[in-house]
């Protein structure tokens, strides 16, 4: 009977407890979890119809209305928490004039907060368009805006490309006290710059920097005829330029002859 017994408690200690123990813990684990899906399905489909009753908006839109926001949300499905289109929400909102961007985040219980981004404008673009920070063109009502934007003008595409010009060639000239106020590229490429004071200066296709910094060097060298204004000042030349003069007065007298 000795013999049997250490048999047996041999047979125990051999006996391969860790697998045992590792196999006892998965089911548990998976009991457990078969217990939570179902808890949480059984709990989806008692609160589907849970509704939105809290609209948050941040960003703190300077342009846009938060009622125009809250509008174009209403105008998609909002019966149920759940079942909410965050991308139907973010077109209705990015569809808004002045909004460049929306975020839309759902909080428990209730509550949907949309985080709205407008456009930053920064110029006019060919008269009926604006320009933002990033150098893209938007549609939007200016009634808002300062009138002292300045304006830019050019062929499509080519926006990046003017904005960061006039920002190159407004610095060189505000060192030297002058104000950039528009540039225009034409569809040749060729570039023409409108300063506050009323000059206009042509600079072609090439060297624009360049030409800019000759008509710095020159203008205080320039020998005004009697009641001449400068008009235009054309850049275009490898060396030298040309200026062309107006005469408010006489322009004026001639106005008031007519009349």
């Amino acid at each position: 009977m000795r013999a049997n017994m250490k048999k047996a408690f041999t047979s125990i200690r051999g006996f391969n407890w860790p697998r045992v123990l590792g196999v006892s813990f998965f089911f548990s684990v998976l009991l457990v979890l078969v217990h939570s899906i179902n808890w949480v399905s059984d709990w989806l489909v008692e609160h589907r119809d849970a509704q939105i009753k809290t609209l948050t908006v941040l960003g703190d839109p300077l342009y846009t209305d938060e009622r125009e926001i809250v509008e174009a949300i209403k105008r998609t499905d909002l019966t149920s928490f759940f079942q909410l289109n965050v991308k139907a929400v973010q077109q209705a909102v990015k569809g808004l004039p002045w909004v460049a961007s929306v975020s839309v985040r759902k909080q428990w219980p209730d509550t949907i907060q949309v985080y709205v981004v407008e456009h930053k404008p920064v110029a006019y673009w060919n008269s009926d368009s604006l320009l933002n920070v990033n150098g893209i063109i938007f549609q939007a009502d200016s009634d808002k805006l300062s009138t002292n934007l300045p304006q830019l003008y050019g062929p499509e595409g080519s926006e990046s490309e003017a904005w960061e010009t006039f920002l190159q060639l407004k610095e060189m000239l505000a060192v030297n006290s002058f104000e950039l106020t528009s540039l225009a590229l034409s569809e040749r490429f060729a570039w023409q710059l409108w300063l506050k004071n009323g000059i206009k200066l042509n600079l072609g296709r090439e060297e624009k920097a360049k030409r800019v910094q000759r008509f710095i060097d020159v203008y205080p060298l320039l020998e005004r005829p009697d009641g001449a204004l400068l008009d235009v000042i054309d850049l275009r030349y490898d060396t030298g330029l040309a200026v062309s003069w107006r005469y408010p007065q006489i322009q004026e007298n001639k106005d008031k002859s007519k009349a």
